[in-house]
């Protein structure tokens, strides 16, 4: 709807009149579970003047666009004109096993805050580790004073899994702390300063190579389950694994058999199969585990709303799908 049109009023506001204006209204539908839809409503209101921006409830009125995070099945079997579907994080894997109306582009935020925090996060698990900050929290808890002898950067390449966006800024980041950086993704990217790895035929090399492993990949079927025993067992000895992508990427118990073993030293977890993570889990007793309720970068709303109302107005405005960023190859999952 073009900026500017207002509803008429007064007697020469015919019916006729009044239904071809609301059709020529934009419409855009927002659906996320688990998520408080008022503050995103009012802010995606003023960041889409001219549109109409409501919460999806069963039987509401066709949309043109969707924002969505785990939206139910009957969402899309009620949407089926949307234009673009818009997700409110990086990961589409809720996404993907639903029936999504065909040929409807599904865009994900590309970063939006998000990759500040996983570099923040994850150097902070590192270097935790590195440092052996852990082993010190433990010893000042008995009231010792403790020393233990400096370790090399050398000796502690770190191998990022994932070269996204969020994978590609926590490289980047790592390579500050002097530490060798390794990179492995499904097909071949450059970075400056990280030693890049892809496709099958090199994710052993690349493991190998690793002594900390840093999981940042999407969850697809090919990754499922990808750090397991056999994976994980190729890392250097005294490994530690750091998962920020999904939990649904680890099988807890090869990673606990392998730490009890001591081939791994320990790993810290932000992502877990079931969230929240299971009282009786035996991750959170291990005492070389170090464990975070999916913390490592969250959705910040008004980020997040500025870069997907641009994205509408581009659209709206004509421009092609393919030249807006984060939008999901649906054969990849990603």
């Amino acid at each position: 709807m073009p900026r500017g049109i207002r509803w008429p009023k007064g007697p020469n506001c015919s019916r006729w009149s009044c239904e071809i204006l609301q059709t020529d209204l934009m419409r855009v539908s927002f659906c996320c579970t688990d998520t408080k839809a008022q503050p995103w409503l009012e802010g995606l209101r003023a960041a889409l003047p001219g549109a109409a921006v409501e919460a999806w409830a069963a039987g509401a009125a066709a949309a043109d666009y969707a924002i969505v995070w785990a939206p139910p099945q009957q969402f899309f079997d009620e949407q089926s004109g949307l234009k673009a579907i818009f997700n409110i994080g990086a990961g589409v894997d809720a996404l993907m096993k639903l029936r999504l109306p065909r040929g409807v582009p599904v865009v994900r935020l590309d970063d939006a805050g998000m990759s500040v925090q996983m570099a923040e996060y994850v150097c902070h698990a590192v270097i935790r580790h590195f440092r052996e900050f852990d082993g010190y929290e433990a010893d000042v808890a008995q009231g010792k004073w403790s020393y233990r002898k400096p370790r090399l950067h050398a000796d502690y390449p770190v191998g990022v899994m994932g070269l996204g966006v969020l994978g590609t800024r926590v490289s980047r980041a790592l390579v500050q702390f002097d530490f060798p950086v390794l990179g492995w993704s499904r097909s071949a990217k450059s970075i400056p300063g990280v030693q890049c790895f892809s496709g099958a035929a090199e994710v052993n090399d690349f493991l190998m190579a690793s002594r900390i492993l840093v999981c940042l990949l999407p969850l697809t079927p090919d990754t499922e389950n990808i750090l397991r025993h056999d994976t994980l067992s190729r890392l250097q000895p005294g490994g530690y694994v750091i998962n920020v992508a999904r939990g649904r990427h680890l099988v807890d118990e090869d990673l606990i058999a392998l730490i009890d073993s001591g081939h791994l030293a320990g790993a810290t977890l932000d992502v877990f199969r079931n969230e929240p993570l299971p009282a009786a889990h035996p991750f959170w007793k291990h005492p070389k585990i170090t464990v975070t309720p999916h913390t490592s970068a969250r959705t910040l709303r008004e980020e997040s709303i500025g870069q997907i109302a641009a994205k509408i107005q581009a659209l709206q405005n004509g421009a092609p799908v393919a030249t807006l960023a984060g939008v999901v190859d649906p054969k990849k999952g990603y």
